[in-house]
């Protein structure tokens, strides 16, 4: 299920991109403001999905559903997410959806959401970055992705990189 969105550089992208670009937080440990996503946020997680080059609202649903998707939270309010998805039949897990809202970007959220997914990950992690998003592919790097494939014109403004974290 690796990443389908194509929209401006101030759209954030399924696997992260603009969201986690945007986040130059660094902390040691479980964030705090990361829960479990809950049937309440489900309204404002929309919300967020409208973030996205290109959202999928049934994969949202389905999350939702089954109780996959994690938030981070400011003030009891839910600013941003992140939607893992995991394939029964192999290990490991691809993160889908990754969006935090543009007024709580730069305070290490998505830091925070990337450290839980891997934290609960059985296996490898991936997850799909726009090329040109430089901040957000540091950010991957950082937490030890690295780059495995190059899928040419997933986007409708390019290509897509697949990052891998084992």
């Amino acid at each position: 299920m690796a990443g389908e969105n194509a929209a401006g550089p101030d759209r954030d992208e399924r696997g992260g991109d603009d969201a986690a670009a945007a986040d130059d937080g660094d902390r040691d440990g479980p964030d705090p403001r990361v829960r479990p996503g809950r049937t309440a946020d489900a309204d404002r997680i929309r919300e967020l999905q409208s973030h996205l080059r290109q959202p999928s609202p049934d994969l949202l649903e389905y999350g939702l559903a089954v109780g996959a998707a994690r938030v981070t939270v400011a003030d009891g309010r839910v600013v941003g997410y992140l939607l893992p998805v995991d394939a029964p039949n192999r290990p490991g897990v691809h993160l889908a959806e990754l969006v935090v809202a543009p007024g709580f970007r730069r305070e290490g959220r998505a830091r925070g959401l990337l450290r839980a997914a891997i934290a609960d990950a059985d296996g490898p992690v991936t997850l799909q970055a726009h090329p040109d998003n430089d901040a957000a592919l540091a950010l991957y790097d950082s937490l030890g992705f690295e780059v495995v494939e190059r899928r040419p014109d997933a986007y409708a403004d390019g290509d897509a990189l697949v990052l891998r974290r084992r």
